[in-house]
């Protein structure tokens, strides 16, 4: 995926307002960070972390964006919840998990169609710049490879 076009896409966010990849073009890098569920531990760990750096983020020019399956109204929840700082996105119909590869058919519970813990690095012209896509759901995405990709693109 590093080095091709990121596939756009068109989701929800907690305010029920659109959000395409397509909009930060030409302004802004983004990060995506795909998460299973919620209300969930390492997602906790992981999102708060980023709430918690954000101004490192900011410098860079990058937009960080969180995508689950969750719906709307769950991850409007989960952000009051962990004030959050950037928007979370509802993958609901799991369109945009499949496009970036980031989808299990079979996750724990039983549970069918939930996004795997991924990060990607989109630059300003929308090109992958970095892509990891983790296979076990309890570890948490290399930031240190993250950031060192976004300062090369500031």
């Amino acid at each position: 995926m590093t080095g091709n076009p990121a596939p756009d896409f068109n989701l929800y966010n907690t305010n029920k307002e659109e959000t395409r990849l397509s909009q930060y073009q030409g302004q802004k890098n983004v990060l995506l960070l795909f998460f299973p569920f919620a209300f969930t531990g390492t997602c906790t760990k992981e999102l708060c972390g980023v709430r918690d750096d954000l101004a490192r983020y900011a410098k860079a020019n990058a937009e960080v964006l969180g995508i689950s399956v969750d719906s709307v109204h769950s991850l409007r929840r989960y952000k009051e919840d962990q004030q959050l700082n950037f928007l979370l996105l509802s993958d609901f119909n799991k369109e945009t998990s499949k496009a970036y590869n980031s989808f299990y058919e079979q996750f724990s519970l039983n549970h069918r169609g939930v996004s795997k813990r991924s990060a990607f690095v989109i630059d300003k012209e929308g090109i992958i710049r970095y892509a990891e896509i983790l296979e076990n759901a309890s570890e948490i995405p290399d930031f240190s490879k993250i950031h060192s990709t976004l300062a090369k693109l500031f």
